[in-house]
C-alpha cells in the first residue's frame, strides 16, 4: 500500500504542476493577447524620426506596441508584396507605392503623401571638393549612391547626375549602396570620396555638403503614407495612420529636417 500512495502522490503532484503550468499559460496568453502589435514599415532615411514617434505613440497608447523594420522603399516593398507582417508602410519614393496600389496591396481609402525632402552632395569632413564639377577629377575615386532600382535616394541620385551630363561619365566610379544610411555610412568612414543622400541624413555629423541639387534635377522626393491592406487590426492601424498626419507627429518629423505635406489629418 505504501507504494501505491506514493506513486498516487507522485501522479498529483505531477497534476497540480500540470495545472499551474497551464494557469499560467493561460495568464500570459491573456496578457499578450490584450497587446496590440502594428508592424511600421519605414524608409531607412525615416529610422530617427520613426524610433522618436515609437515612444511618443506607445507612451500614449500603453494598448499598442509599434514595431518598425527600415530598409531601402524598394525592399520594403517586397516584403509586403511576399506577405510579411506590414500594417504602415512609410515610402521614401512614391512609385514603391504606386506599385502596391496597382496590386491592391494598399487600402486606396488610407493613402496621403506625408514629407517632402531633399538631395545633397555630401564628402567627408574636410575634404577640398566644392561642387559636382569635381566629381570627374582625378581626387574623386569612389561616389556613394543607393541602387537606383530599389532605393528612392539612388533613382533620385542618377536623375540628378543625368541632369547635369555625369552619370555616364561616372559610371566606373559609382558604389551603389542598399539604402541611403548605407551612402551616409561610406562616406563618414571614407570608404567614398563622395555621395548623395538626403538632407535629413547630414545632421549626424562626419561629413559637409559640397552641393544641392535643385529641384529640377529630379523629381520632387515625397514620402507616401499608406495602410497594408492585410492589416489584421484595422482600427489600430487606421489610429495610426489618422495621428501621423497630425501635429504632434509632424512637429517630431520636422525636427529631423522633413517638411510636411498633409496639413490636416485624413478623413
Amino acid at each position: 500500500m505504501s507504494g501505491f500512495r506514493r506513486i498516487a502522490a507522485l501522479i498529483g503532484s505531477v497534476a497540480l504542476l500540470l495545472s499551474s503550468a497551464c494557469s499560467v499559460g493561460e495568464t500570459e496568453g491573456r496578457a499578450s493577447s490584450g497587446e496590440v502589435r502594428l508592424y511600421v514599415l519605414a524608409a531607412a532615411s525615416l529610422t530617427d524620426a520613426v524610433r522618436e514617434i515609437q515612444a511618443r505613440y506607445e507612451a500614449d497608447h500603453p494598448g499598442v506596441r509599434l514595431v518598425p523594420t527600415f530598409a531601402s522603399s524598394g525592399r520594403l516593398k517586397q516584403q509586403i508584396e511576399r506577405g510579411a507582417p506590414a500594417d504602415l508602410f512609410l515610402s521614401a519614393g512614391t512609385g514603391e507605392m504606386e506599385e502596391l496600389l496597382g496590386k491592391g496591396l494598399i487600402d486606396p481609402r488610407f493613402h496621403a503623401e506625408l514629407l517632402e525632402n531633399e538631395l545633397v552632395l555630401i564628402a567627408p569632413e574636410g575634404a577640398s571638393l566644392k561642387g559636382l564639377a569635381d566629381l570627374a577629377s582625378n581626387r574623386v575615386k569612389r561616389i556613394a549612391v543607393g541602387h537606383p532600382e530599389t532605393v528612392p535616394a539612388g533613382m533620385y541620385a542618377r536623375e540628378a547626375l543625368v541632369h547635369f551630363g555625369l552619370w555616364e561619365k561616372l559610371q566606373r566610379k559609382l558604389v551603389f549602396a542598399g539604402d541611403v544610411r548605407q551612402v551616409l555610412a561610406y562616406v563618414k568612414t571614407g570608404n567614398a570620396d563622395a555621395g548623395i543622400v538626403y538632407r535629413t541624413d547630414i545632421r549626424h555629423g562626419g561629413v559637409s555638403v559640397i552641393a544641392e541639387m535643385p529641384p529640377e534635377s529630379h523629381r520632387r522626393i515625397l514620402y507616401p503614407l499608406g495602410l497594408v491592406k492585410g492589416t489584421k487590426h484595422p482600427s489600430e492601424a487606421q489610429a495610426l495612420y489618422r495621428w501621423l498626419q497630425e501635429k504632434e507627429a509632424r512637429s517630431i518629423f520636422e525636427k529631423y529636417g522633413f517638411k510636411g505635406v498633409a496639413a490636416e489629418p485624413a478623413k
